[in-house]
């Protein structure tokens, strides 16, 4: 990554953007020694223009901002850095500096269920569910899927709204690791049903 700290006196802007639920958290500045202290910690440190030094994000309170990716935009002068945050981001204790909430949605947890399977299905198969599932091939996994189904459609049939939301859960995971084992994602579902769009 080839950042152009020329063009405002040595800093750079540095957005920062919760990986799980895209939300912007704040706006910082970064200089070269920043940038390379942020690389190396995995944590986000900014130049303070205020203190006129390094200021590592949470040295106080704790609220840390983990790296997870940092990408540098079009003309190589301000960056992009998705985290994970510890705790509220500024220091009015609000989630953002333009005090908004920060909670995951939907879409967000669907990612990071799809990135727990994946983690999962690399385990041990004596410490995983999706491992051991599977491990037993493609067959085992789309017939658990239509045994989910079957179970989802007996409790449709019936009034409790917990049995039947536990069995749509069970058969979304379960769908969701039959697209991975056929090597795809939710995202390529989407994908076909948008082409199918009128």
């Amino acid at each position: 990554m080839k950042i152009d700290f020329t063009k405002s006196d040595g800093l750079v802007p540095a957005i920062i953007q919760d990986a799980a639920t895209n939300k912007v958290l704040m706006l910082g500045y970064m200089n070269e020694e920043a940038f390379n202290k942020t690389q190396v910690d995995k944590r986000v440190t900014f130049f303070s223009r205020s203190k006129n030094r390094l200021w590592t994000k949470g040295e106080e309170s704790g609220n840390y901002l983990d790296v997870v990716s940092m990408a540098i935009d079009c003309d190589n002068d301000t960056l992009l850095i998705k985290v994970k945050p510890h705790g509220p981001v500024c220091h009015t204790g609000a989630d953002t500096c333009w005090n908004e909430k920060n909670s995951a949605d939907t879409l967000a947890f669907i990612a990071e269920l799809e990135q727990t399977i994946t983690e999962r299905s690399k385990a041990s198969i004596d410490e995983s569910y999706v491992a051991k599932l599977m491990s037993r091939g493609i067959n085992k996994v789309a017939q658990k899927v239509g045994e989910e189904a079957v179970e989802l459609v007996i409790e449709a049939k019936d009034n409790n709204g917990d049995l039947f939301l536990g069995e749509a859960a069970d058969l979304l995971f379960h769908y969701m690791m039959l697209l991975q084992a056929k090597g795809f994602a939710l995202k390529d579902v989407v994908a076909t049903l948008e082409k199918r769009k009128k």
